[in-house]
């Protein structure tokens, strides 16, 4: 009994480190939180995500996240890489109403500096639609983001379809085919 009372529990927290987490340079090199860690090499395959508002200011762009994905450690420093965005899944419910229709259209596209995306469209009409038109809309929704694809390269393509550039050129191609409530990007992962 007095051997127990003589061993000292270790606090592992002490031991550990804290490190500032860094945006790529396509964000802005920006600070978005800290961390901790016992050894640096812990860190790295470590996810973080991050709100649009949290890294522009900018409140209309509360419901897009953004992941990234911690790659490597200099010093106190956690640089990382984009991996994905996504928008949440309130907003999206909040679009689609009773009467319209949902065309979801998903596309792998290689970038010119050969970066295999996938993209998940989405496409949400006035009024219900019939599925011959909603397969025309999505043929052509994949055939635009492909050809999209093979003129720009990955930084152009993440930073159009977060800000809505490329979700606005699918919109105004398909509303020829149907009328268009709304077309958004609602997710983007980074294929390996």
């Amino acid at each position: 009994m007095a051997k127990a009372k003589r061993r000292r529990v270790r606090d592992t927290w002490k031991e550990k480190s804290w490190y500032n987490i860094k945006t790529p340079v396509v964000f802005g090199d920006k600070d978005i939180g800290e961390t901790p860690a016992r050894d640096p090499d812990f860190l790295i395959g470590r996810r973080v995500d991050v709100t649009m508002r949290e890294l522009t200011g900018d409140y209309s762009k509360q419901y897009i996240k953004l992941r990234f994905e911690i790659n490597n450690v200099a010093g106190d420093l956690a640089n990382t890489q984009f991996i994905g965005h996504q928008i949440t899944t309130d907003f999206v419910r909040s679009m689609i109403r009773r009467g319209t229709s949902r065309i979801d259209a998903q596309v792998i596209i290689k970038t010119t500096d050969n970066v295999k995306i996938k993209l998940h469209v989405l496409a949400i009409t006035t009024r219900r639609s019939r599925s011959s038109q909603q397969k025309i809309m999505r043929e052509s929704i994949i055939k635009h983001v492909k050809a999209v694809s093979k003129s720009r390269d990955f930084e152009n393509i993440i930073e159009s379809s977060i800000n809505g550039r490329l979700a606005s050129e699918i919109y105004h191609i398909i509303k020829k085919v149907y009328p268009l409530k709304r077309v958004e990007i609602i997710k983007s992962t980074i294929l390996e």
